[in-house]
C-alpha cells in the first residue's frame, strides 16, 4: 500500500520511520518532509496546508492511506475533503479539530463533559480582558484561542506581564487572527505531561505516558517554544492515575463529541497539570504531539499501521499495542535565537556519528539537503532520540549523541529528563 504522511517536522520524520517498517507498506510519500525523510520516503513539495494540491496528489498517485501529522491542515478540513473524494485518511474532521483550533471551544467542551480543568473566561474586547486580569491578580494565564504554533501562551507572573501579553495577542496581532479572541485562565500548579491514545470515535486505545519541555531554556525557564524536547514514559503518571486519565480526560471528550454528533478519530491528546493525585486539562491537541511522538514512537512494538487503519474503520476494539519496556528520550536540538529570529542554511555536522550510536535516532524537523549537505532550515532542527535500559541511561546516551552533532549558533537543553529523576529517587 501507498501511504502519505502530511508535514515536515521531526514529528513526521518519526511517523515516516514507523510506517515504512510496516511489511504492508511498498511507498512512502512526505509532504513536504524535510532532509531526514527524504532517506524513507519520496519528498513532495507541497505545502502541509495546501489541501487542495494535497487531494490532487492523493487522487493521481492512488495513495491508500494518508496520515495527517500537523494540527493546521486538521482545521482546515483536509479530512473532510478527502472523505469526500472517497480517500481513507487518518486524523479528525475539521469540527472535531476545533478542540485544538480553539481554545475557548476546548474549554466550553470541558464543561460540557465533566472534564477537570482551570477557570477561565473568554475574551473578544481587550479592555475586558484587562480589568478581568487586575481583578483576578498574577500569576494567571493567558491564551491565544487559535493555533499558534505552541507558542500562543503566556504563563505571567505579574499583572503587568498578562497585560503585556494581551496587548501582544489583541492589539499588536503577533499570532494573527488565532488572537482576535482569547482566554483568560486560571494559573494550575504541578507537574506537566502529555497524555495520547487513538480514537475511532467510539474506542479508545492510549498510548504510553510523555512528558513535553516547552520553555526553551533549563529549569524550564524563558518563553515557551514547540517542545525543547520529551521522554516516555513520564512517572508522574502513575498506572492509577493512568486509569483515571483515560476514564476522566479521554473518555469522556470521546463519548461527548460522538453523542453531539462529531465522532473523534485519530489521536486525541491531553496536556495536563498533575498535582498529587489531582489532575486537570490544559488543552487538547488533534494530532500526536512533537516532541512527545519520537520516544512513543521508539518505544512503540510493532506494525503501526494496522492501528491507523483501525481507527478509520472503526475496529479500535480488536486492536492492542505493545510496548517496549525501556524508556526513549528526545532532546530538541534548535537554531539559536528560537522561538525568535534565527539563521537558517548552516551546515549540520555530526549526523553520521550520531546515528550509529546503538538506540539512537536522529529525528529531523527542519532540515533541507542543499548541494549534498544537510543544512539548517527552521527552528527546531533535530529530536535526538535514544533508548535506555532506564530513564538515567536514555538521558545518557541521547545527550551523548547530541553532543556529536554541531552547527553555529546550536541551542539544547541540558535537562531534559531530570524531573524523570526525581520520581526515581523519592
Amino acid at each position: 500500500m501507498k501511504v502519505l504522511v502530511v508535514g515536515g517536522g521531526g514529528r513526521e520524520h518519526a511517523l515516516v520511520w514507523k510506517i515504512a517498517q510496516s511489511p504492508r507498506v511498498t511507498a512512502v510519500f512526505a509532504a513536504p518532509g524535510n532532509a531526514g525523510t527524504a532517506g524513507l520516503a519520496r519528498n513532495v513539495p507541497i505545502a502541509a496546508d495546501d489541501v487542495d494540491s494535497l487531494l490532487a496528489f492523493a487522487e493521481t498517485e492512488g495513495v491508500d492511506l494518508t496520515v495527517v501529522g500537523p494540527e493546521a491542515p486538521l482545521v482546515l478540513g483536509i479530512v473532510d475533503r478527502f472523505r469526500e473524494r472517497g480517500l481513507r485518511i487518518f486524523g479528525p474532521t475539521a469540527a472535531a479539530a476545533r478542540l485544538e483550533g480553539s481554545k475557548a471551544f476546548a474549554k466550553a467542551a470541558m464543561d460540557r463533559f465533566g472534564v477537570p480543568t482551570a477557570a477561565y473566561r473568554e475574551f473578544t474586547d481587550p479592555d475586558e480582558a484587562r480589568a478581568y486580569i487586575r481583578e483576578q491578580g498574577a500569576p494567571i494565564v493567558v491564551k491565544a484561542d487559535g493555533l499558534a504554533a505552541g507558542k500562543g501562551v503566556t504563563v505571567a507572573r505579574t499583572v503587568e506581564e498578562a497585560l503585556a501579553a494581551v496587548d501582544a495577542m489583541m492589539v499588536d496581532r503577533a499570532f494573527g487572527e488565532a488572537g482576535g479572541r482569547i482566554v483568560v485562565e486560571e494559573c494550575l500548579e504541578g507537574e506537566e505531561a502529555s497524555f495520547l491514545a487513538f480514537c475511532d470515535g467510539r474506542t479508545v486505545l492510549p498510548m504510553a505516558s510523555s512528558q513535553d519541555h516547552k520553555p526553551v531554556f533549563d529549569g524550564d525557564q524563558g518563553p515557551n517554544t514547540g517542545g525543547m524536547g520529551a521522554y516516555s514514559p513520564a512517572p508522574v503518571v502513575s498506572p492509577e492515575l493512568f486509569d483515571r486519565i483515560v476514564d476522566t480526560v479521554i473518555r469522556p471528550v470521546v463519548d461527548g463529541l460522538g453523542r453531539e454528533g462529531t465522532p473523534y478519530v485519530g489521536v486525541l491528546y491531553a496536556g495536563l497539570m498533575i498535582r498529587g493525585d489531582e489532575v486537570k486539562v490544559l488543552e487538547f491537541n488533534c494530532r500526536f504531539g512533537d516532541p512527545e511522538c519520537q520516544p512513543i514512537v521508539m518505544r512503540m512494538k510493532g506494525d503501526l499501521v494496522p492501528v491507523l487503519e483501525a481507527c478509520v474503520d472503526g475496529t479500535l476494539d480488536r486492536v492492542d499495542l505493545e510496548w517496549d519496556p525501556r524508556p526513549a528520550v528526545c532532546v530538541v536540538m534548535a537554531s539559536g535565537g528560537y522561538p525568535g529570529a534565527y539563521e537558517k542554511g548552516l551546515e549540520i555536522r555530526g549526523l553520521e556519528d550520531a546515528a550509529a550510536l546503538d538506540d539512537v535516532v536522529v529525528f529531523h524537523a527542519g532540515t533541507r539537503q542543499e548541494a549534498g549537505k544537510v543544512v539548517t532550515a527552521g527552528g527546531r532542527v533535530l529530536g535526538v532520540t535514544a533508548l535506555g535500559s532506564d530513564i538515567p541511561s536514555a538521558i545518557e546516551r541521547a545527550y551523548r549523541a547530541v553532543d556529536r552533532i554541531s552547527w553555529p549558533g546550536v541551542h539544547f537543553r541540558r535537562d531534559i529528563g531530570r524531573k524523570a529523576l526525581r520520581h526515581l529517587s523519592s
